[in-house]
């Protein structure tokens, strides 16, 4: 064991010195989460229920687009470590463009969902809740894309601790404006779940609006900035960027989608079962951006390492961030069960949904593991470029088995809610196999020759 921490030491002091400003942001995420869902229970159970379906369905819209911006990372991670600093500014510009029109796309997608709504099964009593809150979360896609271009540029440059820093003053604001719209606090009107999607829109707005007034304005950004400006929209650039960042924006598409199908079938099962689906799945959320923190710090350190063409120091980077998923995945587990209760207290007084969300706790820890694997070897295959089988692998895992599983746990074998959640097991742990699988298939094509890296052919 001594061994293993000796030779894996620097990698684990590498992750971690990326991956904590990534853990904070992300725990600030998690306590705006637990926030907006914590008022709006008390508020009133049929807020929460339709708070977890809307935002369950924009699951899809928004890991879509952070998986679309996920593709720059890779990218500007190997011309890093090249030290093409105009050559970043140029797939700055590049990126953002597509990213833009990526995220209009997906705005109409939703847009036409919302006019068919009615057509999805839900209780009929959340719908004037359910409708202005989805236009609402409609609003904020473009400005999430902005956000995540310059973020994902940020990761790969090794300097974590800005997005760290808005994200946190952003998610600060939204929470002081969930308490003011959302309950009608110093003569604000009282909203409900409207206010706080209000709120959350507007924090959405502000981090982009911040993040490019320092990208055009700090004086040690100028080399990105100079290249930005010089550069013109190129398309083999484009064509680059569009290669690598499909194939993670299907990947986490089909991910999330499979759990916001889930949520449509939670629904169907009426809305104490659609609010206690709500309640689990964002106590999870605890675990999923915990283990995704460290994952991009795989990923940015993994793409760095392909950029020296070192299938070694790729391998150990991606299997020194296993072990830190694994003890995590320990952690968060042990404490879903101790305080598993006291979370759902929480979200709710309602004895009907504390009494329905109370034994989703197991199937809740089961998932951990998969979840913290697949999370790891994702973000691993996504540095090294070779990103085209993610998108088979999230089809088959979490389409072709997973929505099928969750449908045959949740009715065919009459589990209701429990087999909703346990069904997640079925589709993470497949996924996991598979990402590792391909990461280790990936990393093959780097050999080293006389000791000196280079692409295998």
């Amino acid at each position: 064991m001594k061994d293993i921490l000796k030779k894996y030491k620097e990698n684990y002091a590498s992750i971690f010195s990326l991956g904590i400003p990534i853990l904070i942001s992300q725990l600030g995420m998690i306590v705006v989460a637990f926030a907006d869902n914590i008022m709006v229970g008390r508020y009133s159970t049929e807020a929460l229920a339709s708070a977890s379906f809307v935002n369950n369905v924009f699951n899809v819209a928004t890991f879509a687009c952070l998986g679309f911006s996920y593709g720059l990372t890779p990218l500007i991670g190997a011309l890093f470590t090249q030290k093409r600093d105009t050559t970043i500014g140029g797939m700055i510009k590049n990126g953002l463009l597509i990213n833009i029109i990526f995220s209009l796309l997906v705005t109409t997608i939703m847009f036409i969902l919302w006019l068919n709504i009615d057509r999805l099964g839900q209780p009929e009593e959340l719908m004037p809740l359910i409708k202005p809150y989805y236009l609402i979360e409609m609003a904020r896609m473009l400005p999430i894309a902005i956000f995540n271009v310059f973020a994902q540029w940020l990761f790969a440059i090794n300097r974590t601790k800005l997005p760290m820093w808005i994200l946190l003053s952003a998610n600060s604001l939204n929470i002081l404006g969930n308490w003011l719209l959302i309950y009608g606090k110093c003569g604000f009107p009282e909203l409900g779940l409207i206010g706080a999607g209000y709120s959350t829109l507007f924090a959405r707005v502000l981090c982009p609006v911040v993040v490019m007034v320092i990208f055009f304005l700090y004086k040690d950004f100028r080399t990105y900035r100079d290249g930005f400006k010089a550069s013109r929209i190129n398309s083999m650039m484009i064509g680059q960027i569009n290669r690598t960042s499909w194939p993670v924006s299907l990947q986490m598409t089909f991910e999330s989608g499979s759990f916001t199908i889930a949520a449509v079938m939670a629904g169907w099962l009426g809305a104490i079962s659609l609010a206690s689906f709500q309640i689990i799945v964002i106590t999870g959320t605890l675990g999923f951006c915990i283990y995704y923190s460290m994952g991009s710090a795989v990923s940015v350190l993994v793409a760095n390492a392909a950029g020296l063409n070192d299938r070694i120091g790729m391998r150990r980077i991606a299997f020194a961030g296993y072990h830190i998923m694994l003890t995590l995945a320990a952690i968060s587990s042990t404490l879903f069960i101790v305080f598993g209760h006291e979370f759902i207290n929480a979200f709710t007084e309602d004895p009907e949904v504390i009494a329905a969300t109370v034994v989703l706790i197991v199937p809740l820890v089961l998932y951990q593991m998969g979840d913290a694997t697949q999370i790891n070897f994702a973000n691993a295959l996504r540095g090294t470029s070779h990103v085209m089988p993610m998108i088979w692998i999230a089809f088959v895992s979490y389409v072709v088995i997973g929505i099928p599983a969750t449908y045959l746990l949740a009715f065919t074998a009459s589990m209701g809610t429990y087999g909703i959640i346990l069904s997640f097991s079925v589709s993470l742990f497949i996924a996991a196999a598979l990402f590792l699988y391909f990461f280790m298939r990936a990393t093959k094509r780097y050999i080293k020759v006389d000791g000196e890296p280079v692409a295998a052919r």
